[in-house]
């Protein structure tokens, strides 16, 4: 038979206090509920440094250490191949028991971040830009319209691999993986400013310069018209093909508008790209059938998006400033 549950300190003290008013050891017990023997041990000392209960622990320190170098190998290992490596090095045990060894090292399994692997030459060039950028303030930021592509794709329960990591890992390049593509999806175009969003515009096919200033001219003109009125502006976008392609730089000349220099791959940087995450995690309730429930789901979340939303987000680019010169041109939380 098992060894019964401890006495707690409360019912220690009320032992402690009827034994003091004159009663028996069974009038105590029937009191507080225990057994008689437990009145007894504890009255008479015995009860001090009793063995603990339960199963012994199946696994030795020397195993737990082994666990956690076969952990640190490969963060993206499953249960199952944590513990097939663990049998081979001489441990054998259930998956239960190493899901708790992993826990108890503190380790969560988590959907891992996804960010750009930067060269020395690339975190260079994103120190000097956010240097130069330090001290703009944010009026100064509020002048600028970002704009930015996003895939949107009918697929949203298949998050991928998971990643074995403790807390404030997030950002840890062993624990970081590639962008996953799926089948289904839309691509969109959209742009924000801290007075809120211009309209959206969902693309057919491969962006190509034609195409991109067929863009700029239907989408990011109401865009710039909606939010800064005849008021000047500074328009951003990132560095792809068709955005650094002489006839689109021939185009921004031509409408007399100034385009802001923008480092490679500082995704981080770009406030709309936490417009898409908000609109992202609304479609995961929505849950959309066809590619026209998706667009429609997605217009739906992106005019939901407030212009107080917008202006928090502008605010906030002082901060991502700061982050990258702190982090000397490497990839930060936006």
């Amino acid at each position: 038979m098992g060894k019964t549950a401890d006495l707690t300190a409360v019912q220690k003290a009320i032992i402690d206090t009827l034994k003091q008013e004159g009663k028996t050891q069974k009038e105590i017990s029937e009191r507080i509920g225990c057994s008689q023997s437990a009145v007894s041990r504890h009255l008479s000392g015995k009860s001090v440094g009793r063995k603990k209960c339960g199963r012994k622990r199946c696994t030795t320190r020397r195993g737990d250490r082994t666990l956690r170098k076969i952990v640190e190998k490969d963060r993206f290992q499953t249960l199952g191949d944590l513990r097939k490596q663990w049998t081979e090095s001489g441990v054998e045990t259930s998956r239960a028991t190493v899901y708790r060894r992993v826990q108890e090292m503190g380790y969560r399994c988590r959907i891992p971040q996804v960010k750009p692997l930067l060269n020395q030459k690339q975190r260079q060039k994103r120190l000097t830009w956010a240097t130069e950028k330090q001290h703009w303030t944010v009026a100064q930021w509020s002048k600028v319209l970002f704009s930015d592509e996003s895939k949107f794709c009918m697929s949203f329960g298949n998050q991928g691999a998971r990643v074995w990591r403790k807390t404030g890992q997030r950002e840890m390049p062993k624990c970081l993986k590639s962008s996953v593509k799926y089948p289904q999806s839309v691509m969109v175009w959209g742009a924000m400013s801290a007075a809120g969003v211009g309209p959206l515009c969902f693309i057919k096919g491969r962006v190509n310069a034609a195409s991109y200033q067929e863009i700029l001219e239907h989408f990011m003109l109401p865009s710039a018209e909606k939010l800064y009125g005849d008021e000047d502006f500074i328009f951003q976008h990132d560095l792809a093909p068709a955005h650094s392609a002489k006839t689109t730089g021939k185009w921004f000349t031509d409408h007399g508008i100034t385009v802001l220099n923008w480092p490679a791959y500082s995704p981080d940087l770009n406030p709309i790209e936490n417009l898409w995450d908000i609109v992202k995690r609304k479609l995961r309730d929505a849950r959309p059938n066809t590619l026209d429930e998706l667009k429609a789901a997605i217009e739906a979340s992106w005019a939901s998006i407030t212009p107080q939303q917008c202006h928090r987000l502008i605010a906030s680019m002082p901060r991502r400033i700061e982050a990258v010169v702190s982090a000397k041109g490497f990839p930060t939380k936006n």
